[in-house]
C-alpha cells in the first residue's frame, strides 16, 4: 500500500505562547510531523527549553504579540532562517479572574491586548507567507468564545472577541486560498488552568459546571487533535467533542449562567469574598513582568 504523503512535512509553522502549556505541546507535536517550528513567546530561557526538545529543527524568538514592530523584525528573521511559514497557530494568551467592577483596569486590558489584539496582529504579520503558500491560520478559541462566565469577564469577552474575528479573516481569505480554523478548547492541564485552582472561587465555580465540562485535558492530547485539524485544514476543531454540541445550545446559555449565578454566588461571596486574581499561572505572571520591563526601558 503506497505512504500517504505528510503534507506538513518540511513546511514551516510558528506558534505564539510556546514557552510553556499547550504552545509547548504544539510545538513538539508539530516538530514530530515533520515541520520546522518557530517558537514565539515572553521567557527566551524556557523557549530555549522547548526548542531544544523538538525532534526536528526549530528556532525561538522572545516577543511580544501586542508588539507589531517586534513581530515585523520576528517575522523577517523566522523566513531567512526557516522559510516562509505555511501554517500560524495563535495560542498566546492569558487570564485573569475576579469581580469586573474591583478589577485592574491595566490588568483587564492586557487580557484582551494578548488575546485579541494578539491575536490579529499575529495573522496580519503572516498573512502575506500564508497567501503566498496557501496556508493555515488556527485560531485558538475557547469554550468562553461560546458561554460566558462570571468573574472571567475579560477571557471570556477576549475569546468570544477571536472567534468573530477568525470568522471574518475567513471569510476574507477565502479567495486567496488561505484557510483559517478554530480551535474551541476546554480545560486543559496547563498552568494558567492551575492558577484558577489556586483561588477558591474560581475553584468553586468551575466545580459547578456539568461533570463533563469539569474534566481537565492533558495538553499532549489536546495538541494532537489540534494537530490533526492542521494537517486537514479543517475550519474548526472542538476537543473535547462534545463542545460542538454547545453550539445547538448557545443562544439558551446566557440565561442559564445568570440563573445559576443568581442562586450560587451569595453563597460563595458569603464563604469567602471575591478577589482579584491578577494575571493567572507562570505564563501570566512572567507576562506581566515583561510587560512591565518593556514600559519602563
Amino acid at each position: 500500500m503506497p505512504r500517504t504523503r505528510n503534507p506538513l512535512e518540511g513546511r514551516t509553522a510558528v506558534v505564539t505562547g510556546a514557552a510553556r502549556g499547550l504552545g509547548a505541546a504544539l510545538a513538539r507535536e508539530l516538530s514530530a510531523r515533520g515541520m520546522k517550528v518557530a517558537l514565539l513567546g515572553r521567557e527566551e530561557r524556557t523557549l530555549r527549553q522547548v526548542r531544544d526538545e523538538l525532534p526536528g529543527e526549530g528556532g525561538c524568538w522572545e516577543v511580544d504579540v501586542t508588539d507589531d514592530e517586534g513581530l515585523a523584525e520576528t517575522g523577517a528573521d523566522i523566513r531567512a532562517r526557516l522559510g516562509p511559514p505555511s501554517v500560524v497557530v495563535a495560542n498566546a494568551g492569558v487570564a485573569e479572574g475576579g469581580p469586573f467592577a474591583e478589577s485592574d483596569p491595566a490588568v483587564w486590558r492586557r487580557v484582551i491586548e494578548v488575546n485579541l489584539v494578539g491575536s490579529a496582529s499575529t495573522a496580519r504579520t503572516f498573512l502575506g507567507d500564508l497567501m503566498s503558500t496557501g496556508g493555515y491560520f488556527l485560531q485558538v478559541a475557547s469554550l468562553a468564545s461560546i458561554g460566558s462566565a462570571p468573574m472571567m469577564s475579560a477571557y471570556c469577552a477576549s475569546k468570544a472577541g477571536v472567534e468573530a474575528f477568525a470568522h471574518s479573516l475567513r471569510a476574507e481569505m477565502a479567495h486567496r486560498h488561505v484557510a483559517v480554523g478554530i480551535a474551541y478548547i476546554n480545560w486543559t492541564d496547563t498552568d494558567m488552568i492551575r492558577g484558577v485552582d489556586e483561588h477558591a472561587v474560581l475553584r468553586e465555580l468551575r466545580g459547578h459546571m456539568p461533570p463533563p465540562a469539569r474534566k481537565v485535558y492533558p495538553a499532549e492530547h489536546v495538541a494532537g487533535r489540534l494537530v490533526d485539524a492542521v494537517e486537514r485544514r479543517r475550519p474548526s476543531v472542538y476537543v473535547p467533542g462534545w463542545l460542538r454540541a454547545t453550539q445547538l445550545v448557545r443562544g439558551a446559555m446566557p440565561a442559564v449562567v445568570t440563573a445559576l449565578s443568581r442562586r450560587e454566588l451569595p453563597r460563595l461571596t458569603a464563604a469567602e469574598p471575591f478577589e482579584a486574581t491578577g494575571l493567572l499561572g507562570a505564563g501570566g505572571l512572567a507576562d506581566q513582568a515583561a510587560a512591565r520591563s518593556r514600559g519602563t526601558s
